[in-house]
């Protein structure tokens, strides 16, 4: 049997599925965005246009046309200018999730945590017991 949810834009009921994650009457809304959006960018003049640029032209919001890029319906590799936000510290990245400076600082967390275990492991070893 199909699963109920409600829409996150305007919590209509809708019947959940793997293509769309909004109802119906919003996938409409958000694909004629979509257009407006791919026909703005897709011109020879427009192409090198900032984010700005884009929802000032377009009316489209920027979570909107962020969503398309994430989703891959716009290919940055076509627009040097465009990107969206790292998930940590909101840098604009044009790929992965995080920016090389969050990833590398969770790098840097993660090897201290390895070799905090390694030390605690060191002096497990170590540890001499003394008896009377």
């Amino acid at each position: 049997m199909a699963e109920l949810g409600n829409c996150p834009q305007c919590g209509d009921i809708y019947v959940l599925n793997n293509i769309r994650d909004v109802c119906l009457k919003c996938y409409k809304q958000e694909e004629a965005n979509f257009e407006k959006v791919y026909q703005f960018i897709r011109k020879k003049q427009n192409r090198t246009a900032q984010m700005d640029e884009v929802v000032e032209a377009t009316g489209v919001e920027r979570t909107l046309i962020y969503k398309f890029i994430k989703k891959g319906r716009i290919k940055l590799a076509q627009f040097p200018n465009l990107g969206y936000p790292c998930a940590q510290c909101g840098t604009i990245i044009r790929e992965g999730k995080l920016c090389n400076s969050c990833l590398t600082g969770i790098k840097n967390d993660l090897h201290a945590v390895e070799q905090e275990e390694e030390r605690q492991k060191e002096l497990k070893k170590r540890t001499t017991y003394f008896t009377r």
